[in-house]
């Protein structure tokens, strides 16, 4: 039966962002705010501290808190969040509930490097697939012209098509963003 209020304890005070209380109610008298999810060890109060940036792992009910960023990492590959960052934050610096942990400095995001960054391998790794719909442009070639369209047609333009999305990744990641657009395109309007 101990064991079973000792968890609900550590949960509830986990929820509440609260130094962990024990068994018959009293605060101990430890000088950390709480333990790192991972390796276990004491985060300090008034210390650096790492959240997920996935609401999953930061909500209410995980809470999840990392005393640094390889230990965020660790969760990674459990958690299977697409895109993810570690937010550097700061511990309250007294034992109060009531005190915000986040205080008056602004968060830093670090973003994990993934193991398979499409966007980091080079171009010989990448497949040579062919990226135009065969169908369709036979389809509008013969429509407009009454042509008949070679097969290798279509590796020439996959490869042009290859360079202009090179390029529009290129403008998304100039931009900061995460998802290239129509407007990364744009430079196509001006050739």
């Amino acid at each position: 039966m101990d064991g079973r209020r000792l968890a609900l304890e550590t949960a509830l005070s986990l929820r509440d962002r609260r130094p962990l209380t024990n068994l018959e109610g009293m605060q101990s008298e430890s000088s950390f705010w709480r333990k790192c999810s991972s390796c276990k060890k004491p985060i300090a109060l008034n210390t650096r501290y790492y959240v997920c940036s996935v609401s999953t792992c930061n909500g209410q009910r995980t809470g999840y808190v990392f005393c640094s960023v390889p230990c965020w990492e660790v969760h990674l590959p459990g958690a299977r969040h697409k895109d993810a960052a570690a937010i550097e934050m700061r511990s309250p610096s007294t034992a109060s509930p009531s005190e915000n942990a986040s205080g008056d400095a602004p968060t830093r995001r670090i973003v994990a490097s993934p193991q398979s960054n499409p966007s980091s391998t080079s171009k010989q790794q990448m497949p040579r697939e062919v990226l135009i719909i065969a169908s369709r442009l036979k389809e509008y070639i013969q429509a407009r012209s009454d042509m008949n369209t070679s097969a290798s047609v279509m590796d020439v333009l996959s490869d042009f098509v290859r360079v202009a999305a090179d390029r529009a990744i290129d403008n998304a990641r100039a931009d900061g963003r995460k998802t290239v657009l129509d407007r990364d395109f744009l430079f196509l309007r001006n050739s």
